[in-house]
């Protein structure tokens, strides 16, 4: 098995694609944190600026009106009352946040980048199977004396491996335009854990982020491996596969209010909603979140194998 996956490497390395799209990513994440860094320069900083305690008392007062109105959704007061908790320990304890224009705060919300990692995973894990077949080298790869079943496994760990490193690439390419673009700020991270304000690990809170976004990753890059498979063309498992990707969480916000929406896959994909609270659907929890998660990776993964292993080969 390590053989057919190092097999497999090696062929999607020696395309040029497979460079391409790990260049653009750095170029992309290096390019985003210089933009950024520009346009806060250019923004007008306003006369006689309120300091950090008038600011945050302004922030209380504001909140506490939200809270006061009595058709406030159920989910919402949830969030707006951490959110005070979380104001009220900082005025207490003379604690700041991190600055938004901070490098900290740059890497904190470069997570949200990974999105670039999906698109490159399901180009690569879409072309993997359906290559073999659009340029006919399938027959002479299902010819030597190897399981279908660890064929296709080789090609499917091959593209979480790709998807792993260039989610590694992503977190370095941001941590070094971070460190060129940006100065270093300081504050803390609060969250509230049992209804008590605690300080959360800063690159603790970084790792969970790039960890639940990759989740997201995974999903996407086994849904297009099964379409591959099935169909057995890489465009029409790239299109949809992206389509459903911008489409998907358009879909739960429309459907939020009926229940199926939590077996939906869409709900489900972006799990850091649980950390920044940004969860559409009500009455849902992480490990439910995980579940379904994991039964439709299961159904992709089981429609995959039965199409590779039982159905005949035609090149």
């Amino acid at each position: 098995m390590l053989n057919l996956i190092r097999n497999e490497w090696m062929k999607l390395w020696h395309k040029k694609a497979t460079w391409i799209m790990a260049g653009l990513l750095v170029l992309i994440l290096i390019g985003v944190a210089g933009i950024g860094k520009w346009a806060q320069s250019n923004m007008m900083q306003p006369e006689n600026q309120p300091s950090g305690e008038e600011m945050l008392a302004e922030s209380i007062a504001v909140t506490e009106a939200q809270l006061a109105d009595p058709n406030i959704d159920k989910e919402y007061k949830k969030q707006l009352k951490e959110n005070l908790a979380i104001m009220e320990y900082q005025l207490a304890h003379n604690e700041t946040a991190i600055s938004p224009l901070s490098r900290e705060q740059h890497i904190l919300n470069s997570y949200s980048m990974l999105s670039l990692v999906l698109m490159f995973s399901v180009i690569a894990s879409a072309g993997i199977v359906a290559t073999e077949f659009s340029q006919g080298t399938i027959k002479m790869l299902l010819s030597r004396p190897v399981k279908r079943w660890k064929i296709l496994t080789s090609k499917y760990v091959t593209t979480l491996l790709y998807a792993l490193v260039l989610t590694f690439i992503a977190i370095t390419s941001a941590v070094i335009a971070g460190f060129i673009f940006y100065d270093a700020g300081s504050g803390i991270i609060l969250d509230v854990q049992d209804g008590t304000v605690v300080e959360v690990s800063y690159w603790g809170r970084v790792f969970a982020l790039y960890s639940l976004q990759f989740v997201g990753v995974i999903v996407f890059t086994t849904f297009a491996f099964m379409i591959g498979s099935v169909f057995r063309t890489s465009s029409l498992a790239i299109g949809l596969s992206i389509f459903l990707l911008f489409m998907g969480p358009n879909i739960v916000y429309f459907l939020r209010e009926y229940e199926f929406t939590k077996y939906i896959l869409f709900t489900h994909i972006d799990l850091t909603g649980y950390i920044n609270g940004n969860m559409f659907v009500e009455g849902i929890t992480w490990p439910f979140s995980v579940a379904v998660l994991l039964m439709y990776m299961l159904l992709f993964l089981f429609i995959s194998y039965w199409s590779f292993t039982k159905r005949d080969v035609t090149a």
